[in-house]
Order: structure tokens, then sequence, then C-alpha cells
């Protein structure tokens, strides 16, 4: 099957192109600047392009994401501390992010007579961003479905989309994903911070998957405090 996927340069996404490069045909991996301001990301997925011989396309989306507003990854607004399943972390929402990213992939993918675009969507997201749940996934195939009738026929392939990102950091390891070479941080400074969200959540899971975190984290410790704080 050949696939383009979708890569921010995070573990997960990072994470799911080496097990397609591993278990089908990689044919490219597509990232988007649309003003995150962890933009630093996009180096990582660059370095992973490079590192598995395909090419690597970043589509400058930063006017949309300017015309979104509102979210903590694009606005001047504080990126919360805690866990992913605290309520405040709707601050990180970027509304339609992943369908306006995915109706592009889809259009290269078509264009480029692809079989199908991945993403690396996971049961951890459902808490927070509507866009990443299984009931999107299947009504966005099925518009898809329609919108390139007798065109093209392709598939969203979302192998973690009910899994935990501990079975991703699993999966990862499994098929050599270099984690030091990821970058998950909403915050963008020097090292990861340990303390947004994504930071919490990534420690967490090497925890839980028995894998060794090779992160640098500013906070290393404060994910327990996340998990004492929500009574995990």
């Amino acid at each position: 099957m050949d696939t383009i996927v979708i890569c921010s340069g995070g573990l997960d996404s990072v994470s799911l192109a080496h097990k397609v490069a591993a278990e089908h045909t990689l044919k490219g991996l597509l990232s988007f600047d649309y003003g995150q301001r962890h933009s630093k990301e996009l180096g990582f997925a660059a370095a992973c392009a490079t590192r598995l011989g395909v090419a690597h396309s970043i589509v400058d989306i930063r006017a949309i994401g300017a015309a979104l507003g509102g979210s903590a990854l694009t606005d001047d607004i504080a990126v919360p501390d805690g866990h992913y399943a605290e309520e405040t972390m709707k601050a990180t929402i970027v509304p339609n992010r992943n369908a306006i990213m995915l109706s592009i992939g889809f259009g290269m993918a078509a264009a480029q007579k692809v079989d199908a675009v991945a993403t690396a969507v996971h049961g951890g997201d459902h808490f927070i961003y509507p866009d990443c749940r299984p009931g999107f996934i299947d009504a966005f195939q099925a518009m898809q479905d329609r919108a390139l009738e007798g065109y093209a026929d392709i598939r969203l392939y979302t192998p973690y989309v009910t899994g935990s990102k501990a079975d991703i950091v699993t999966d990862g390891a499994a098929h050599g994903t270099p984690f030091g070479e990821t970058w998950s941080c909403y915050k963008g400074g020097a090292n990861h911070c340990g303390r947004c969200g994504t930071c919490v959540e990534r420690r967490e899971a090497f925890h839980l998957a028995g894998v060794i975190d090779p992160t640098l984290y500013d906070d290393p410790d404060f994910w327990l405090t996340a998990l004492a704080e929500r009574g995990a």
C-alpha cells in the first residue's frame, strides 16, 4: 500500500512513519506550518524523511491558522500545564485542524496516485480533540469517498486510533523509532518543558510501555504531580 504519512515531527507521527516504512510502501511525509509556536517540530519531521529516504513536503497554511485563532498553539495564550484529560487542555484545540490537513493530504494523494494517507491520531487524543475520534475518522473517509468518487480510491489509515500513546511507544520501539529525534512539547523551548499536556502524556507513555525515555525535560517529575491531581 503506497502511503503518505502526515508527520508533525512528534513521537506519534514519526513512529507511524517508521511503521509504514516497515510494513507498507512509504511514499513521502507531509507536514504543515500553521503558525504553531512549536514549529521546531517541523525540523524533526524533515530529519525523519531524510532518515527514511523519502520526500518531505511542508505546506504553508499559516494564513489559515491565523484565521482560526483562539488556540494556545497559535496565539499569545499560555499553554496550560497538566494532563491531556484536564478540561484546561481545550485551550490547545485548533478548530478543524485535522480536517483541513487531511483534506490537503487526500488531494495530494489523489494527484500522486497514492493508495492511502496515514495519520497518527490515538485514543489519548479523544478526551479533548473531536477530530481525532473514530466517529470523525469514519465520517471523513465517507466524505472523501464521495469527494473523489470516480477519480481516486484512497484509504485513511489510522492504526493507532483506538490505542493509547503507550501502545505507540511499544510499536515505535518495535520498528526502531529514534524517540530522541522527535518533538512533542507545545511550548517549543530548548528542551521539552515536562509540564504541558503533551509532555505529561509523553512521559507517562514511556513509563507505561516500560521503554526508556530519552527525552530531556526541564521538569522531569511534574508528570507524577499531574497524574496525582487527576487521581490516576
